[in-house]
C-alpha cells in the first residue's frame, strides 16, 4: 500500500523561496563543480536574499544519490560551508531520483511535529564525477600486492596481473543506474513501458523535440528565474542549462541509434534525460516562521505521497503516487492547473499518460473503476523537462517542486502536482498551491 499523505489537520507548510544552479551536461569527463560546490553556490545566493541569517535555520536537509567519497554526509558539509554554524544540524537523504523531494518531505515532517520552523531543503548530484571502479579481481590483486614483502615476491605478483582487469574499470554510474533486483538499466525499464503501451520511436522523438522547444521558449521568455549563475575557479560564469538544443529536430533525433536495447529498442540518448550536474534548494517554513521574519511565500505544499510498484516498470511511479493525492482531494487529472512530471525518458512520461488512459491498468493496478483520462498537454511540463535540461538525480525532485510554484504564480493559477519516477520501483508526488 502507498504511504499516507500529509496530516491535513497539521501545520501549514510554506515554500518561502528557492533557487537552483544551471544544469550542466556531462561532457566526457568530470565537470567543473563538485556536488558540494553546486549546492553551496546555489544555497549562498538563496540565503543572501533572505531577512534571516543562515544560523537562524533549524536544519539543512540535502538529497544526494551519488555523493563522492570525500563528501560523506554532504548535507552537513554544505551547511557548514553556507555559514549556518556548528549548531545547525545538516544531514543527507537518499531516495534515488527523488532524493531532493525526500529532503522536502523530511523537512515537512519535522515542521509538522514541531521540531523545526525554518528549514533549507533540496538536492544535488554531480553525475559527471561518478567514479570508475576496479573490479573485484583487480581489488584482490592490489590487496595481494600489499602483502608482498620482497622485491622478488612483488615482481612475481606483478607478472600475474592480467592487463584486461586493469584496463576494464567498472563504470560507477552504470551500476548506479541498474536495478540490483531485476538487473535492468533504467532505460531498459523504459523500453518495457514503450512495449507495454505501444509507444513508437517517432512519438518518443516528437516528445523530446517538444521538450527542447519548450525549454528554449521558457528561457527566452524569462520563465527560469529560479536559476542562479555558477562561477568556477577561473572566473568562468555558467548562467544557463547547457543541454538545451535550439537545433533539436526530428531529423537529428532519427540519427541516433537505440542505446539500451540495440536490437529491438527505440530509446536513444536523445529521447532520454541527460547525465547532468546540478543543485536545487527550497526554504520551507511554518506559519510562525513566516510571521516572525515577515516572509513572502511562493506557496505551500499541501500533500505528498510515496508509492511502490514493479521495479521493472518503475517509470509508472508518478501514476501510483499522484493518483492517491487526487483521490484524497476529490480531483481529476485536469482539475490540476499545472503538472511537472519529471522526464526520465520520453517513453516514461508517455507511459504514465497511457496508464491513466487505460481502463485495464487503472482497474487492476490502481483499484479504480475506470480510466482517469489524460493530462492536458498544455498543462504538462510547460517549460520543458529533463530530456532537454537534464536530470541530476538528487536534485530533480526539488527542482520540479520549485519550478511548478513559479509556473503557477506566473499563470495566476492555484494548484499543481510535481511527480517523479524513482529507480527501484517507486514514485513520489507533491500537491502544491501558489500564494495569491
Amino acid at each position: 500500500m502507498p504511504d499516507g499523505g500529509l496530516n491535513m489537520g497539521g501545520r501549514t507548510i510554506y515554500v518561502v523561496d528557492g533557487a537552483r544552479t544551471p544544469f550542466l551536461k556531462a561532457q566526457k569527463g568530470p565537470g567543473p563543480f563538485a556536488a558540494s560546490d553546486l549546492a553551496t553556490q546555489a544555497g549562498r545566493a538563496l540565503l543572501l536574499r533572505q531577512p534571516f541569517l543562515p544560523s537562524d535555520l533549524d536544519e539543512v536537509i540535502l538529497g544526494c544519490a551519488a555523493p563522492s567519497p570525500d563528501e560523506t554526509n554532504i548535507g552537513r558539509m554544505v551547511a557548514l560551508r553556507l555559514g549556518c554554524g556548528e549548531k545547525v544540524p545538516g544531514w543527507t537523504v537518499m531516495r534515488n531520483c527523488a532524493s531532493g523531494m525526500q529532503a522536502l518531505d523530511s523537512a515537512i515532517a519535522n515542521i509538522q511535529c514541531g521540531r523545526a520552523e525554518l528549514v533549507l531543503a533540496g538536492g544535488v548530484d554531480a553525475l559527471s564525477r561518478a567514479p570508475l571502479l576496479y573490479s573485484d579481481t583487480m581489488v584482490r590483486w592490489f590487496a595481494g600486492m600489499m602483502s608482498m614483502r620482497t622485491a622478488g615476491q612483488k615482481l612475481g605478483h606483478f607478472l600475474k596481473l592480467k592487463p584486461g582487469a586493469l584496463l576494464s574499470p567498472v563504470i560507477g554510474l552504470m551500476k548506479g543506474l541498474t536495478d540490483p533486483v531485476v538487473g535492468l538499466l533504467m532505460g531498459q525499464t523504459a523500453e518495457n513501458l514503450a512495449w507495454k503501451f505501444g509507444i513508437t520511436r517517432q512519438q518518443m522523438d516528437e516528445f523530446a523535440v517538444r521538450s527542447h522547444q519548450r525549454a528554449l521558449a521558457g528561457r527566452q521568455a524569462g520563465h527560469l528565474g529560479e536559476i542562479v549563475p555558477l562561477v568556477d575557479g577561473n572566473g568562468k560564469v555558467y548562467a544557463e542549462d547547457d543541454g538545451v538544443r535550439a537545433d533539436a529536430s526530428m531529423a537529428g533525433m532519427a540519427k541516433l541509434k537505440p542505446f539500451f536495447d540495440k536490437k529491438y529498442g527505440n530509446i536513444t540518448a536523445a529521447n532520454s534525460s541527460q547525465i547532468t550536474d546540478g543543485a536545487a534548494w527550497l526554504i520551507l517554513a511554518s506559519e510562525e516562521a513566516v510571521k516572525k521574519w515577515n516572509l513572502k511565500p511562493l506557496g505551500k505544499i499541501v500533500d505528498s505521497q510515496w508509492a511502490g510498484l514493479d521495479p521493472a516498470q518503475m517509470g509508472l511511479g508518478p501514476v501510483h503516487a499522484s493518483t492517491p493525492i487526487l483521490q484524497r482531494h476529490g480531483l481529476g487529472l485536469n482539475d490540476i492547473d499545472a503538472w511537472e512530471l519529471n522526464e526520465a525518458f520520453a517513453a516514461q512520461v508517455m507511459g504514465c499518460q497511457a496508464a491513466w488512459q487505460s481502463d485495464e491498468y487503472c482497474r487492476e493496478q490502481l483499484g479504480l473503476p475506470a480510466a482517469l483520462g489524460a493530462i492536458d498537454e498544455n498543462k504538462l511540463n510547460v517549460d520543458g523537462g529533463a530530456v532537454a535540461i537534464g536530470h541530476p538525480v538528487g536534485a530533480s525532485g526539488a527542482r520540479i517542486v520549485l519550478h511548478l510554484l513559479h509556473v503557477l504564480r506566473r499563470q495566476k493559477a492555484r494548484r499543481g502536482i510535481a511527480t517523479i519516477c524513482i529507480g527501484g520501483g517507486l514514485g513520489g508526488a507533491m500537491l502544491v498551491e501558489a500564494e495569491s
